[in-house]
């Protein structure tokens, strides 16, 4: 009898993820929107899942095996996470797309990137909370006029502070002018 080293199976040459059951919702978010469980799917996801922040395609496919999966497939793959809602995809400030794992139903983060060492930052929790509000409003303005299947893309672009360093951790809503602050009370949408 021929015993063979290779299986099939698409779990089977595929690290344990941080969370099993991190893994466990994103393959099931897949087979309900009626995509294949696949070895380099779940290679690429959990690669998404280890990461801290939204990362490049040529970045996800250095952190898998060399032999998990080719660039292209990884393309591939994150265009169809993208498509059933399973990673959010934000920019560098030079158009270079990011994709970052969106397993539970709560709000995007929104994001700071560094224009000289393009390391992505998440806005603090206060000034998104504030920005989710002015936008929810923006989309509910676009609707009762008509639009259908709205949405929006916001990244901030900036010079990072000398005196921020990489681990500062987030950006502290005190950063943010108060005049700006107030402005975001209010959207003006005109018609």
């Amino acid at each position: 009898m021929i015993a063979s080293t290779q299986t099939n199976h698409p779990l089977a040459a595929v690290s344990p993820a941080k969370s099993p059951a991190s893994i466990d919702v994103a393959c099931a978010r897949l087979k309900s929107a009626g995509l294949r469980i696949t070895q380099p799917r779940v290679a690429i996801l959990e690669a998404l899942l280890k990461r801290t922040a939204p990362a490049s395609i040529e970045q996800i496919h250095n952190d898998l095996a060399s032999t998990a999966c080719d660039l292209v497939t990884v393309y591939r793959c994150l265009a169809a996470f993208q498509e059933v809602g399973l990673v959010r995809l934000c920019y560098f400030h030079n158009g270079t797309s990011l994709y970052q794992i969106a397993l539970d139903g709560d709000a995007a983060p929104y994001h700071i990137v560094s224009k000289d060492s393009n390391d992505v930052t998440e806005l603090d929790a206060e000034s998104s909370a504030e920005l989710r509000t002015v936008v929810k409003k923006i989309e509910e303005t676009l609707k009762s006029r008509g639009y259908t299947d709205v949405s929006h893309l916001v990244e901030f672009f900036a010079q990072k502070p000398k005196n921020l360093t990489r681990d500062s951790g987030n950006v502290a809503a005190t950063a943010i002018p108060a005049a700006v602050q107030q402005r975001s009370q209010s959207p003006v949408v005109k018609s």
